[in-house]
């Protein structure tokens, strides 16, 4: 059911009846959760993921320069919560360490639940940078070294938030907006791209995202070199700039749930089998700390995340 105030604003913006109608049919009206063509990748071999978030294999390809083998794979999900639902849905994987510069996991946590052995929340109040509204991925790799020393005989998922949006660049005037306006619950950065609300053009966009992710690629490296065990670095989905989406050829921006096309759900896959691989064993799942869901709906509204 949609609530009066999609109806409304898709009645003002014929794009979003557009993006729904899209949504519906790669979802097979909605007979399907995620895209089930994508990889479980829980059941791939390796010590060590690195998840960069909404990061397209194009300009991966393109900007990367990391060890190993680069190749491609297809995500479960067009988003970060699709992704989360579709991998670890009640899973038992007290083998593996999270480490997150994502809340989404945290905010979804009682309807995905997942059995980690333990959870780092890089977002809270430490990781988290004032300046960007958002957590560096420096802080991220800190975090990440620092687990692994403490949980030597587990696998590490380790999401960084870059290259997703707010861009970590010197500029970024054009892309924070949203946090001024009282209507932002339902209207974000690509939200308001989407309906033609920002002057700013896909190529200005493209520029920001790139740098993003060439300031995160080198702390990626940092990390790929100091963690033993075969490592894999990839992305939970994609991102669209002003592509046109099917069958509905609309221009998308962001990356909406429920919708496949190649922009959002192929994502790299870059193996790096340096490492002497260590054993790994499954514990009990460590106690997770209590966090304020003002805090949690803080850190999302400033990553972008519209309610």
């Amino acid at each position: 059911m949609y609530e009066f105030s999609q109806l409304r604003r898709g009645l003002e913006n014929p794009n979003l009846f557009a993006r729904e109608a899209n949504r519906l049919y790669h979802r097979r009206l909605n007979t399907r959760q995620y895209n089930e063509d994508g990889i479980d990748v829980m059941a791939e071999d390796w010590d060590n993921l690195l998840i960069l978030d909404a990061c397209r294999y194009d300009m991966f390809e393109a900007n990367a320069n990391l060890p190993g083998r680069l190749e491609s794979r297809e995500s479960r999900g067009s988003a970060t919560v699709e992704f989360l639902r579709a991998n670890f849905t009640n899973r038992d994987v007290r083998d593996t360490v999270y480490v997150t510069a994502n809340p989404q996991l945290h905010r979804n946590f009682d309807r995905i639940n997942p059995e980690f052995h333990a959870i780092e929340n890089v977002w809270l109040e430490d990781g988290w940078d004032e300046q960007y509204q958002t957590v560096l991925p420096e802080t991220t790799t800190e975090y990440a070294l620092d687990a692994a020393e403490e949980y030597d005989n587990k696998r590490f998922i380790v999401h960084y938030i870059q290259p997703h949006y707010p861009f970590i660049t010197e500029e970024t005037s054009f892309d924070k907006g949203y946090l001024d306006d009282p209507e932002s619950d339902s209207r974000d950065f690509w939200g308001r791209k989407m309906e033609s609300e920002l002057d700013v053009s896909a190529a200005e966009i493209w520029q920001s995202y790139t740098e993003t992710l060439n300031r995160t690629l080198p702390h990626v490296e940092r990390l790929m070199d100091e963690l033993d065990g075969k490592t894999v670095v990839t992305a939970d989905h994609g991102n669209m700039v002003g592509e046109r989406a099917t069958p509905f050829p609309v221009r998308e921006w962001g990356h909406p749930r429920g919708m496949y096309t190649d922009e959002l759900v192929r994502v790299p896959w870059l193996v790096d089998d340096r490492g002497e691989r260590r054993e790994v064993v499954a514990e009990d799942a460590t106690e997770s700390e209590a966090v304020d869901d003002d805090v949690v709906a803080d850190r999302l509204k400033q990553l972008g995340y519209a309610e």
